[in-house]
């Protein structure tokens, strides 16, 4: 069986520090990836608010307009049939 020495065993340490850093570096990456995500998220809601809002002005404006439309009309006759 081979023998462990200090010197293999601090070649290995040395190896999972290294192994650890890219780990560590990768997780920086999916990090700022995760905040772009959150800033488009927020973006996005923000755009669909504000349609929101909009479409519920034209939505009072088209109710007001019927309303109005109705009060100018003639009162029809009901249908009779002949």
């Amino acid at each position: 069986m081979a023998e462990v020495t200090n010197d293999l065993v601090f070649e290995l340490i040395e190896k999972m520090q290294a192994d650890l850093s890219l780990v560590n570096d990768g997780l920086g990456e999916v990090r700022q990836d995760l905040v772009s995500i959150r800033l488009t998220q927020l973006g996005t809601q923000n755009d669909v608010h504000n349609i929101c809002g909009i479409l519920a002005g034209h939505d009072d404006r088209i109710e007001r307009r019927l309303q109005l439309r109705e009060l100018a009309e003639r009162p029809r006759p009901l249908y009779t049939p002949a």
